[in-house]
């Protein structure tokens, strides 16, 4: 049987309906389209102007700013000398640095646009915030060590206490090796119970999270900004007055240890949150376990950043004399022992040199403070040397051990690579025994 279903037709385009279709013109015959060919510019013919640096500054930048400043100072003279009443050199400075402003702001909008005057403006600002705080830094440590240079050439002063001296001894008697000695079991106390108790919180909050995280995460917060005496008390009447009975080094190590642990645990947390999650994706898709993955992922990327946090509590906690002098108490001999007995420490100390009225006592609180300064220092540059490298930066010794671990794998990897070709080829084994022999005692 066949098909009789007739099978419809489609006539093709006449030249004419295809011309008005594509807009050609009647009667103009169709061109064929060629490529353009790219075109490459000579090198040679190209003129270029100097290179400039980014941060290299141009002539009118500098004019800019030496011509501010010039005329910024010349009006401030004239207001304070002439034309108005003010008078005072801390005036004068601001009086000046707003005039400094104002004429740089000008001198920039003669040549560039708005834009680029709030950034030329803005920029001068940051500089001169960084410069202010800078040198109020500078200011504090000179001024604290020059006052207190009558005290610090003397080696007493650093070896000996206060038990054989008096306000009016000279300096060549007494010294604060009792005040040192405590302030460093003191922080050491708060840092063996803060570090662990910190950066543990910290991972728990970017880890586990959910409604308790968020609580803690709140109490941390009110913590950061409670006042240090308040620490004082609560030490004083839960451990004090409850369970030891006395002041000691111990419960000024737990007031110390209150006023530090929110620090390091906000800190500890903003740093943890700048881990990549990608990082953990790629942990967790190699196999790792959740904790597996924080201990060898997320901690050592974050090692830096946590350092800092450390140092910050440490800094804060370091300095306190408020909780201490209602904890640790007063005392003018070495002790050891932070679970009997008052144990002074340095802020303490300079707290009680400087409230007396004699210059010697004066001096002493100076280069108690200097000698605290240099305590901070020196934690500073101790943490920078253990944690201050990287994510993946390694030690010299650490690339050493890789290297030495390397070369074994390697080794081991080619004795079985070795061992199984003549297990698998016994005529190769008959043929090399001292082969066998010897890749025998490296298998």
């Amino acid at each position: 049987m066949t098909d009789t279903t007739a099978t419809p037709t489609i006539a093709a385009p006449s030249t004419a309906e295809l011309e008005q279709a594509f807009g050609l013109e009647a009667g103009r015959p169709l061109r064929p389209r060629t490529r353009r060919r790219t075109e490459i510019p000579d090198r040679e013919a190209i003129t270029t102007g100097p290179r400039r640096r980014i941060r290299e500054s141009t002539l009118d930048d500098r004019f800019n700013l030496w011509g501010a400043a010039v005329a910024a100072i010349a009006m401030a003279a004239l207001l304070f000398g002439w034309f108005t009443p003010l008078t005072g050199q801390v005036g004068w400075a601001v009086v000046a640095f707003v005039l400094f402003i104002v004429f740089y702001a000008l001198l920039v909008s003669l040549r560039s646009s708005g834009q680029a005057v709030a950034d030329r403006v803005v920029t001068t600002l940051l500089y001169s915030a960084g410069v202010l705080l800078f040198g109020a830094l500078v200011f504090v440590v000179v001024y604290t060590i020059v006052r207190g240079w009558e005290a610090l050439p003397h080696l007493n002063f650093f070896t000996q206490t206060m038990e054989f001296a008096g306000p009016l001894d000279p300096l060549d008697v007494g010294g604060i090796a009792h005040a040192i000695v405590g302030t460093l079991i003191q922080i050491s106390m708060a840092l063996a119970i803060t570090v662990p108790l910190g950066v543990a919180t910290a991972v728990f909050l970017n880890e586990i999270g959910g409604p308790f995280a968020r609580f803690v995460r709140t109490i941390a917060d009110a913590m950061t900004a409670l006042p240090s005496i308040v620490a004082g008390l609560f030490v004083y009447a839960a451990i004090i007055t409850i369970i030891t009975h006395q002041r000691s080094g111990f419960a000024a190590a737990m007031a110390i240890t209150v006023m530090m642990l929110p620090i390091i645990i906000r800190a500890s947390d903003v740093v943890l949150r700048l881990v990549a999650g990608n990082l953990r994706e790629a942990s967790y898709a190699l196999g790792a376990t959740k904790w597996r993955t924080v201990w060898h992922v997320v901690l050592p990327t974050a090692r830096s950043g946590l350092v800092t946090a450390v140092i910050l509590g440490t800094a804060r906690g370091i300095g306190e004399t408020s909780p201490v002098l209602l904890t640790s108490g007063v005392t003018a001999v070495m002790n050891t022992n932070p679970f009997s007995g008052p144990m002074i420490s340095l802020p303490l100390q300079v707290f009680d040199f400087v409230k007396s009225p004699e210059p010697n006592m004066i001096a002493r609180g100076f280069g108690a403070a200097a000698v605290l300064i240099l305590v901070v220092l020196t934690l500073f540059f101790v943490a920078r040397l253990i944690g201050g490298r990287g994510p993946g930066e390694l030690s010299p010794r650490r690339r050493r051990a890789l290297a030495a671990a390397s070369l074994r794998d390697s080794q081991r990897m080619h004795a079985r690579a070795s061992a199984a070709f003549l297990v698998a080829n016994p005529v190769a084994a008959s043929d090399s025994p001292q082969t066998t022999a010897t890749e025998e005692p490296a298998q």
